[in-house]
């Protein structure tokens, strides 16, 4: 199975990203081993290079450690989750009010409006 990727941002990085957030949702648990380089590049269908390297990118962030002769595994760290998911978070929140402002909404006006949705969402059930 092959994924889509967005010409916008480096494939190694979209990857990390996909990682990233299957942590933070808990589909990957703390502590779990990784698919190896190749079987994740054959996952994905890229090049088992771009695998690597976002491998080290993650082991850089401190998200995931390898163990020689193992593989690679999500990290253990209690507050890392925490950290990973505050970091998507703000950085959602952080793209949703630049293309508000980028229509013209005021900070005001984007308050309310989100209010009134989760007010209208809350009232109707929907997630």
């Amino acid at each position: 199975m092959t994924e889509e990727f967005k010409t916008s941002k480096p494939i190694y990085s979209q990857i990390a990203d996909r990682i990233i957030q299957q942590f933070v949702r808990g589909e990957i648990k703390p502590g779990e081993k990784l698919p190896s380089v190749r079987e994740m590049a054959i996952q994905s269908g890229v090049n088992p290079n771009t695998i690597q390297r976002t491998y080290g990118e993650l082991e850089r962030m401190g998200v995931v450690e390898s163990k020689r002769g193992q593989g690679t595994f999500m990290t253990e760290q209690i507050d890392m989750k925490k950290k990973l998911r505050a970091d998507i978070q703000k950085e959602m929140i952080e793209t949703f009010i630049q293309n508000m402002r980028g229509i013209g909404v005021e900070d005001g006006e984007i308050s309310q409006a989100v209010e009134q949705f989760l007010t209208e969402k809350e009232k109707t059930g929907d997630d």
